[in-house]
């Protein structure tokens, strides 16, 4: 009986010590589902969706928290290829959350920028370059179009330029998501 508690004692020992190595070589950082889900989403911060930025909302959905039907920018296109990761039904846009402004960019009306640097503070992806008292410019290949520095301009010295070539959403196929 003495012998049967020893090896039973040394065995949870030795399992212990290989599950708990197996623990931390074989770990996951994160959710992989929340990561294939952002990869879908058009990173444009734009916070329409009712979150903080793309991450948040990829977070929510996986959760079951949100609707795959909240990112204007990223269109119809966006919600569908989210329903065919998740494979649910697909569900049209859902137009509360405002309309799919990405087929334009901001501009800085150089003769009245007076450098208050707020348009800066505002923009959720940096496309903004420009110092306090010195005039602003926009980073046209960075501006996703999301507008939240236009109401914060007290001299309303940002304007909206359409691009004469569509952007077009980039939604990845899930054969390139899965391999990355």
């Amino acid at each position: 009986m003495f012998d049967a508690i020893i090896i039973f004692s040394v065995l949870s020992l030795i399992l212990g010590l290989v599950l708990g190595y197996a623990a931390i070589k074989f770990k996951i950082d994160g959710n992989p589902l929340v990561d294939q889900i952002d990869a879908l989403l058009p990173q444009t911060q734009c916070g329409q969706c009712d979150f903080a930025g793309c991450r948040p909302y990829a977070e929510a959905i996986a959760k079951g928290e949100a609707q795959i039907n909240q990112c204007p920018p990223g269109g119809q296109e966006g919600v569908d290829a989210l329903a065919e990761l998740l494979d649910v039904e697909t569900l049209l846009l859902n137009e509360e959350f405002g309309e799919n402004t990405t087929e334009h960019v901001v501009y800085v009306d150089e003769q009245v920028c007076i450098g208050c640097t707020l348009c800066i503070q505002a923009c959720p992806v940096d496309a903004f370059v420009g110092a306090s008292k010195v005039m602003t410019t926009v980073i046209e290949d960075e501006c996703t179009g999301c507008d939240l520095c236009i109401p914060v301009c007290p001299v309303d010295c940002i304007h909206i330029k359409d691009l004469e070539t569509t952007l077009g959403n980039y939604v990845p196929d899930l054969k390139e998501i899965s391999r990355g």
